[in-house]
C-alpha cells in the first residue's frame, strides 16, 4: 500500500517536471525517485554504524548490474558494510572482492530489473553516483597469457531480439569486413560474440549471424573468443572469466549498446558504441555514465557512416 502510494505521488511530480516527455520513459525518472528515497532507510547502517550487513540479489540483465549492482556492491565492500552477494551463474568473478558470493540464479529476468533497494536501476537522470564506486576489473585480471605481438582490438558484437522485435544494432558481416580491413595491420583482433551455451539468458533469443565460419575462412588472423575459450590457456573458470582475462589487457574497443557495451567500457582506452536507439540516448548514458567505469574515452555512433567516420578517426 505504501509502495502505491508513494508511486503516485512520484508520478505526479514526474509529470509535473517531465510532463512533456513519453511516458515509456518517464517512468525511468520515477523509479529513479523511488530508488533514492528507499536508500533513506539504510543511512544509519551505511553511515554510522558501518558493519557489515547489507546483502546484495541480483537477477536482471547483464547491463543494469554492471551499471549500477555491481559498482553499489563494491561501495559497500570499501565501505565495510558488504555481507554477502548473489547474482546468476558465472557471476563469481565479477564480485571477486565480495566476502561472500552465491551464484543464484539460472535464469535473467526482465523482472529483475525492478530491484529498487539499488540507489538507480536500469536508466537514470541522476548521475551523481552516491553509493557507487567502478570495480577495478582491469586491474585484477591483468595478465601475462592473453597478451599478443600487436595491440589488442575487441570486437564485441551482438545479434539479439530487441525490445521483443529483431535485431536492430549489430555488426553485420559487411561492417566487420570494414573493420577488419581498415585495423587488421595495426591491431591483433579479437571478435567475441558470445553464444547461447556459454552465457546466461535474459529473455532475449539470440540469433545466429552465420559469421562463425566466415571469418575463419577469410580472416584467420582474426582471434575468435569461443576458440580461447576452447584452448583455455588461461585457465579461465567460464567465459564470463575468460572476457574479463582477454578485456583486461586491451585498450581499444568497438561495441554494441546494452551488456557488450557495459562491459568493454570497464577497460580504459577507447570504446565506440554502435547503437542506433534505445533510452541510452535520451539519458546520455554514453556521456555521463559509462565514461566512469575505467576513465574510457567512450565515442558513440548511431548510424553507419557516423560509426565508420569515428572509427578511421580514432583507431
Amino acid at each position: 500500500m505504501i509502495k502505491k502510494i508513494l508511486n503516485k505521488m512520484l508520478g505526479v511530480l514526474v509529470l509535473f517536471r517531465y510532463g512533456r516527455l513519453p511516458i515509456e520513459l518517464r517512468y525511468y525518472y520515477r523509479d529513479t525517485y523511488y530508488c533514492q528515497l528507499i536508500q533513506l532507510k539504510y543511512f544509519f547502517h551505511d553511515y554510522i554504524f558501518k558493519k557489515p550487513y547489507k546483502e546484495i540479489s541480483f537477477n536482471g540483465e547483464f547491463a543494469p548490474e554492471l551499471q549500477f549492482v555491481l559498482p553499489f556492491a563494491y561501495w559497500h565492500h570499501e565501505n565495510g558494510t558488504l555481507k554477502r552477494t548473489l547474482s546468476s551463474k558465472w557471476s563469481k568473478e565479477l564480485y571477486f572482492f565480495s566476502p561472500e558470493h552465491t551464484e543464484t540464479f539460472d535464469l535473467r529476468t526482465n523482472d529483475g530489473n525492478y530491484n529498487f533497494e539499488v540507489p538507480r536501476i536500469l536508466y537514470s537522470q541522476n548521475y551523481d553516483m552516491r553509493k557507487w564506486k567502478p570495480v577495478p576489473l582491469k586491474t585484477m585480471y591483468a595478465n601475462d597469457v592473453y597478451k599478443f605481438e600487436k595491440p589488442t582490438l575487441i570486437i564485441a558484437n551482438r545479434y539479439n531480439m530487441e525490445w521483443d522485435g529483431p535485431p536492430i544494432s549489430f555488426y553485420s558481416k559487411e561492417m566487420l569486413e570494414f573493420i577488419i580491413h581498415q585495423l587488421r595491420e595495426k591491431y591483433t583482433i579479437v571478435y567475441n560474440r558470445p553464444r547461447p551455451k556459454n552465457i546466461i539468458s535474459d529473455n532475449s533469443d539470440i540469433y545466429d549471424l552465420d559469421e562463425y565460419d566466415w571469418l575463419r575462412a577469410a580472416y584467420p588472423d582474426v582471434i575468435l573468443m569461443e576458440d580461447l575459450f576452447c584452448q583455455n590457456t588461461g585457465n579461465a573458470n567460464n567465459f564470463n572469466h575468460l572476457q574479463l582475462l582477454v578485456y583486461a589487457n586491451a585498450e581499444r574497443f568497438v561495441s554494441i549498446h546494452g551488456g557488450t557495451a557495459t562491459l568493454a567500457s570497464y577497460f580504459g582506452g577507447i570504446n565506440l558504441i554502435y547503437s542506433k536507439q534505445g533510452p541510452e540516448h535520451h539519458f546520455l548514458c554514453y556521456e555521463k555514465l559509462y565514461p566512469k567505469f575505467s576513465n574510457a574515452k567512450i565515442y558513440h555512433a548511431k548510424q553507419e557512416n557516423e560509426f565508420k567516420s569515428l572509427l578511421l578517426k580514432n583507431f
